[in-house]
């Protein structure tokens, strides 16, 4: 390698300092609207509270849990949400609560996330296609929010109605299901401590993948039940059909509580992929959350009720 000397450089080798001052200055800009990027798409949260819901296991990294995405919305490969739904607008945003309630209210997102102290809940995520990870969301039960409306006697059910915008979501088309993606949890359910509504994870606001800005998270169930980008809230009498119940219900039933005693028609739920992991896991009944959770479906035949 030739290492030329000072004397040896030529007039024409020495970069003006005009350009060398605006290359400076153009470097900082480029260095500031990238970070400014950074933190639209992941704000970072204040300190979250620890959780007494959550797990001691493993953690998956965050490219898992933000690369590796079921939303139908934004394409049906796992790798498509991530490139997608990246100019996704979640602002403004607002959540209405409505139906058998004493207090129907419509939430802006800030007032969300300020309505109770957000917290880390680590828990274990199983989806319906026999993979799963650890991720860490923030957030709170959503029985803060529901009592915050006062659900009356005759309410049952919760029904949750996620956003769709066909000029932001043109991958919808292809995905085989309508829209807009419903879901129902029973009452119970839904008051149960460990039904989260989330507003983020790994410690920042949730990216447009992953649900932004507010989403559900039910980790006894499978994924399939957690909606996101959640616009309506309602709360019902009578039990309403949900999404995949009205495509496929011999494959999904309203229940979709995690059980290894109950096969998807087309594969085994007895086992599952880790994300990460090269060998296969026994699934856990209730997805480990068996203790806490089995009581809500005491004396149900769960291969009947799947």
């Amino acid at each position: 390698m030739l290492i030329r000397k000072a004397t040896d450089l030529r007039d024409s080798d020495i970069t003006p300092k005009s350009a060398f001052l605006n290359r400076r200055a153009f470097l900082a800009a480029a260095s500031t609207v990238l970070m400014a990027g950074r933190a639209r798409a992941a704000a970072k949260l204040p300190p979250l509270k620890s959780s007494p819901f959550s797990i001691g296991e493993k953690q998956n990294p965050p490219k898992d849990a933000t690369t590796y995405n079921n939303y139908y919305e934004f394409g049906t490969r796992k790798n498509q949400p991530a490139e997608l739904a990246k100019d996704f607008k979640t602002e403004p945003w607002s959540l209405s609560v409505e139906g058998a309630v004493k207090r129907p209210r419509t939430f802006g997102i800030e007032e969300i996330k300020n309505l109770a102290p957000l917290e880390e809940r680590i828990y274990r995520f199983r989806c319906v296609e026999g993979w799963s990870m650890v991720v860490p969301w923030a957030g709170y039960s959503l029985k803060v929010l529901l009592d915050s409306v006062q659900p009356t006697a005759k309410a049952t059910f919760v029904s949750f109605e996620t956003f769709y915008d066909p000029a932001q979501m043109p991958q919808a088309q292809y995905a085989g299901i309508a829209f807009p993606y419903l879901e129902t949890l029973r009452l119970d359910e839904a008051l149960h401590p460990l039904a989260t509504l989330t507003v983020g994870l790994y410690g920042e606001s949730l990216l447009p993948q992953n649900g932004a800005p507010v989403r559900l998270i039910v980790p006894w169930k499978y994924g399939f039940k957690s909606g996101k980008s959640l616009v309506r809230i309602k709360l019902l009498e009578q039990q309403p059909r949900n999404t995949w119940n009205i495509r496929k219900p011999q494959e999904y039933g309203f229940y979709a509580n995690v059980n290894p005693a109950v096969d998807h028609p087309r594969w085994s739920q007895a086992t599952e992929r880790r994300l990460g992991e090269l060998s296969r896991r026994p699934t856990l009944p209730f997805n480990g959350y068996g203790d806490q959770v089995a009581s809500l479906y005491s004396g149900m035949d769960l291969k009947v009720n799947f």
